[in-house]
């Protein structure tokens, strides 16, 4: 019988990642809704010390498999463990980070358990009447929202992108089972050969990281984003926007901010020249401060926003940047 909700841990040369926090904090609740417990799964080797970090932000319990196999990320060595450990524990839940090594994971593990998946979840809810999972993401190109259930088979299968769920705050006095799983590798499970890892430096921090955001939409124009960044530089911020600023190549995709782009959290998101469609507020609307700049009164941004300014983006950005410099 499948019981317990499980969180894919993913950590990153020794060091957990944000998006595994955010999902403890889901999965918690989602345990206590069913009255199961939060296991955390931990995969990698020599990170047996992040384990009770995973206890203090939720886990009742957690599993690690630690081999040197597992160093660096490797498609086949990590389906292997991890579809060893589903097996073994029979979780009712699984719920990974839709990032880059999650969204190569999740479809093949998966397949070998012989379950469903729904990709890029926003929302996650337990179903009081059946206790089935209901997975919401957006469809046809962030036009819809479909919530999809896997009522036939287990475990029920989710990744759920980054900046989406909020991370627990740590309970240093919590306390916890940690168990290492040990999962027998071979030459045979080295698919690949990794002949170096090159890391190259960003420019700028992710976005879903950022504390202020000045984000732009198509009525900044290709010009009015020089002066977003200026605006951002002064505000120490970073500059995000909306996908229609993307299509039409004012700014890089990591930058996009939405249904089809990355969901952000900061204490400050400025939005200029952005409509306000629901495909893009879905993605910034539980910002801490939210100021709007739209020349159209009627824009939808209004109707999230904490400030709003109605007016020419193009002649207020200039002047609110050079009266901040002044105040500094």
């Amino acid at each position: 019988m499948s019981k317990d909700v499980l969180v894919f841990c993913e950590q990153r040369d020794g060091a957990l990642q944000k998006v595994a926090l955010e999902l403890l904090g889901k999965g918690k609740e989602l345990a206590d809704s069913l009255g199961q417990k939060l296991v955390a799964l931990l995969i990698g080797h020599e990170i047996a010390g992040q384990c009770q970090t995973l206890i203090e932000h939720g886990a009742n319990e957690v599993i690690y498999v630690d081999d040197a196999m597992l160093k660096d990320y490797m498609t086949e060595p990590y389906t292997k463990a991890m579809t060893a450990v589903l097996n073994k524990t029979s979780p009712e839940i699984v719920l990974m980070g839709a990032t880059t090594i999650g969204r190569d994971l999740a479809p093949r593990v998966a397949a070998r358990v012989k379950t469903g998946l729904t990709a890029d979840c926003t929302s996650l809810e337990i179903d009081a009447e059946t206790g089935n999972l209901l997975m919401t993401r957006p469809a046809f190109g962030g036009n819809i929202f479909a919530t999809i259930i896997c009522p036939n088979h287990r475990p029920q299968m989710g990744t759920i992108r980054p900046g989406v769920m909020i991370s627990p705050l740590p309970n240093k006095a919590a306390k916890g089972e940690i168990r290492e799983f040990n999962v027998p590798f071979d030459e045979s499970d080295k698919n690949v050969t990794i002949l170096e890892t090159v890391k190259t430096q960003k420019e700028s921090k992710d976005i879903s990281e950022a504390a202020i955001l000045v984000s732009g939409g198509r009525g900044a124009g290709k010009e009015g984003f020089t002066a977003l960044k200026e605006l951002a530089d002064v505000l120490g911020g970073q500059i995000s926007a909306s996908r229609a600023a993307v299509d039409e190549g004012f700014a890089e995709k990591d930058r996009q901010v939405g249904q089809t782009g990355k969901t952000v959290r900061p204490q400050l998101y400025v939005a200029c020249g952005i409509s306000g469609a629901v495909q893009h507020t879905a993605g910034m609307e539980e910002s801490e401060l939210i100021v709007a700049i739209n020349k159209n009164p009627s824009a939808p941004i209004f109707d999230v926003a904490d400030l709003g300014i109605v007016g020419d983006m193009h002649k207020i950005i200039p002047k609110l940047a050079a009266r901040l410099k002044a105040l500094a």
